[in-house]
């Protein structure tokens, strides 16, 4: 998963890019990185890191220009050295950077093509430098720099890439360029900003940053649609592809998104409350008279489906742990190792609200287990009298193959085990699961604005199909111990 940022304004736009990655910056950790265009020039500085090491006051004077675009990486895939740090450059045709959130799943026979029949190099193991070249090449098909040429050559993207992406670009001589896969699986929210001078307009991952930016939102950007900005400020949009099953990933609901953001006009704040809700309701079907003392939030995006569930249960919502806020988030964090050693940095019990308790601690999710089983030991440690552990997401069974990092399945704990035996893993003493049919109804709410998403991860259902085989390399590719190996190199 990954954050990005586009604008187009009448003053430079770095520092107004800087700080959108820094809302951001809970989508990626590891990388970040700013374009801009100044006239003919394009300037690029990036590289390892969270947003506030990467740059300087020496970096951000460089980043001239009233065009430019952001990105704040997480590695799903691959190396994650600093020359997969994005964006990322070609000079031909005409100069284009390019960033992309989200995950190809043809990747390597689009790399063949792009070598063989496009004639051009591919010097990473990125996607999105496949990406980047895929779509230099079918603008370079074109005769001219319009807007018009830019959608043919995304209709050209749209028909050899598959997987989910949201991507931002710079092209010299034009402006801003944006466009979303066509199942809309990764978010891109669009805004403008009214100024003296003109109109600002702006695209994001997520609404938030065009809040603090001061632009307001306008719309999502359409399964399948493209944007272009021209550098003097005009607006156009085409949707670029056949109409297609609109399944926006759910998970970014789940965990990855702000609550204060709007994706795909859906309240993320709203959508975790009404999880909470649900998962109450199941609990009291489940266990009518039960004997839960305290709900307890595991911080921070558990809070308001945690909230809601003290509320429908009736008992007491209390703050249990504190969280030591200069920790990345464990769930991407690099390695098991780190991610174990990282939970008890993360976070601290406070044992008044455990001590002889019955608690139900609540998260937004289980993945790989070692997180929840460290905390739910935490509690015990506390004092609990017993602990039971409640997932606002149903078990993740499968991989997540559109750009958020669920590893190989014989790392997640659901996968191939009933819910009894991942409990006696955990060591609680009751574990609740979301039913997936509650989590979706929750997420699109009572106006059901969309009904179909893509819950590949708890389901296994994969909107854009899978070939043969692409299992086995991703397992390659994401397991700890292949990542190890390659960071040992």
């Amino acid at each position: 998963m990954c954050g990005i940022v586009g604008i187009v304004a009448t003053t430079d736009v770095a520092p107004a890019l800087y700080d959108g990655l820094t809302v951001l910056q809970h989508r990626g950790q590891d990388a970040a990185g700013i374009a801009t265009a100044d006239g003919s020039h394009l300037r690029v500085h990036k590289g390892n890191g969270l947003v506030r090491d990467v740059f300087d006051a020496k970096s951000m004077a460089m980043l001239q220009g009233r065009v430019g675009i952001a990105h704040c990486r997480y590695p799903t895939a691959g190396n994650a050295g600093a020359d997969e740090a994005q964006p990322f450059y070609v000079n031909s045709p005409y100069g284009i950077a390019l960033a992309h959130n989200g995950n190809l799943i043809n990747t390597d026979a689009l790399r063949q093509e792009v070598f063989e029949q496009d004639r051009r190099n591919v010097n990473t193991d990125s996607d999105s430098e496949v990406l980047l070249n895929v779509f230099a090449h079918e603008l370079g098909t074109q005769k001219a720099l319009t807007p018009q040429a830019v959608f043919h050559a995304i209709e050209g993207v749209n028909r050899r890439a598959r997987g989910g992406y949201a991507v931002v670009c710079t092209v010299l001589g034009l402006g801003l360029v944006a466009f979303r896969d066509p199942h809309g699986i990764r978010p891109l929210v669009l805004g403008r900003r009214s100024t003296a001078t003109g109109t600002d307009y702006a695209v994001a991952s997520e609404s938030v940053a065009l809040d603090i930016l001061g632009f307001e939102r306008m719309r999502d950007v359409q399964p399948g649609e493209a944007v272009v900005v021209t550098a003097r400020g005009e607006l156009f949009t085409q949707v670029c592809a056949p109409a297609q099953q609109h399944a926006p990933c759910i998970f970014e609901y789940v965990y990855f998104a702000r609550p204060d953001s709007m994706m795909d006009d859906i309240s993320v704040h709203k959508a975790r409350m009404r999880m909470g809700v649900k998962l109450g309701e199941k609990i009291l079907r489940l266990r009518p008279d039960h004997d839960i003392d305290v709900v307890i939030p595991i911080p921070d995006t558990s809070r308001d489906a945690a909230l809601e569930i003290a509320s429908v249960l009736g008992v007491k919502y209390r703050e249990g742990f504190i969280k030591n806020r200069y920790v990345g988030r464990t769930f991407i964090m690099p390695g098991q190792g780190e991610r174990a050693a990282s939970v008890k940095r993360k976070l601290n019990p406070i044992p008044l609200e455990f001590k002889g308790r019955v608690v139900l601690l609540v998260d937004d999710s289980i993945v790989r287990g070692t997180t929840s089983k460290q905390i739910v030991q935490m509690a015990r440690d506390a004092g609990a009298r017993k602990v039971y552990l409640a997932s606002a997401a149903p078990p993740v069974r499968y991989p997540n193959i559109y750009g958020i990092d669920m590893p190989s399945v014989d790392e997640l704990v659901a996968h191939d085990r009933s819910e009894d035996e991942i409990q006696q893993i955990l060591g609680c003493d009751w574990l609740i699961y979301q039913d997936l049919k509650d989590l979706e109804d929750a997420v699109s709410g009572p106006k059901q604005r969309i009904d179909h998403f893509d819950s590949s991860c708890f389901d296994g259902k994969y909107v854009t199909g899978i070939d043969p085989g692409y299992f086995e390399r991703i397992q390659q590719l994401r397991s700890d111990d292949a990542k190890k190996s390659r960071r040992a190199l």
